[in-house]
């Protein structure tokens, strides 16, 4: 696999992980609470989203890049060996 394929597939899933995480924290309820679906707004919390935000979007960008780049390197050294043993 090219390198370039290999960096725009870890910056495609990179972006669905961001958007996936964001998407599942706002749907929770948890978070639904704290942005004050309830009666009349009752228990409002704008700082879960100030706190939690920018770690569920760090973590939704970071994680699902950290596995690519893992899968990425495995296949490149089991290609590696591969080829090394008909070579020899």
């Amino acid at each position: 696999m090219k390198r370039d394929a290999v960096t725009g597939g870890g910056c495609l899933v990179s972006a669905a992980g961001v958007v996936g995480a964001v998407w599942l924290w706002g749907a929770s309820d948890r978070t639904q609470r704290h942005l004050g679906n309830e009666f009349e707004n009752n228990g409002q919390d704008f700082g879960a989203v100030l706190t939690e935000l920018p770690f569920v979007f760090l973590a939704g960008a970071l994680v699902p890049a950290v596995v690519w780049g893992l899968g990425a390197w495995l296949l490149g050294r089991r290609r590696r060996q591969e080829s090394s043993q008909f070579h020899a």
